[in-house]
C-alpha cells in the first residue's frame, strides 16, 4: 500500500541512507531525483566519500543538521542497527522504501515513534523511478 504525501513540496533536506555512486541502484536514483526537484541532500553511506559529487556522510549521526525526510535504501537487518541513531538524529518523516521494512523494523520504528511512510520515496516525490 502507497502513501503518497500531499504536501511534498515543504520537505527539502533529505539524507538518503544506502546513497550509492552505483546508477543502477535505488540509492543513486533517490540522490538524483531529489537533487533534481531542489532538495538539499545528504548521501549517507559509510564506504563512500561521494555520491553524485555531493559528500557521503558514514553515518546519519555526522550529517550536519536535522534532515526533514530520511529515506532508506539498506535491507533491513542493516536498518536495525541503524534506527536509533536516526531516532536520535531526529526527522520528520522516515521513508520505508520497498525491501527496507521487515516486522523488526515495523516494531522497532513504532517503539522509537518515528514517523514511517511505507512507500517509495522517488514516488512520492513526484518520480519514476525508471526515468531515472
Amino acid at each position: 500500500m502507497f502513501f503518497i504525501r500531499a504536501n511534498s513540496e515543504a520537505v527539502k533536506t533529505v539524507a538518503v541512507i544506502g546513497a550509492s555512486n552505483d546508477q543502477r541502484k535505488f540509492g543513486n536514483k533517490a540522490v538524483r531525483a531529489f537533487l533534481q526537484t531542489g532538495y538539499k541532500v545528504f548521501p549517507v553511506n559509510p564506504n563512500e566519500t561521494e555520491v553524485e559529487g555531493l559528500p557521503a556522510f558514514k553515518s546519519i549521526k555526522d550529517v550536519p543538521e536535522h534532515p526533514q525526510m530520511v529515506t532508506i535504501y539498506v535491507p533491513p537487518a542493516v536498518l536495525l542497527k541503524l534506527l536509533a541513531d536516526i531516532a536520535n538524529k531526529g526527522c520528520d518523516e522516515l521513508w520505508l522504501n520497498p525491501g527496507t521494512e521487515s516486522h523488526e523494523v515495523l516494531d522497532e520504528v513504532e517503539r522509537l515513534g518515528l514517523n514511517a511512510i511505507r512507500a517509495c520515496s522517488i514516488l512520492g516525490i513526484g518520480i519514476s523511478p525508471a526515468t531515472l
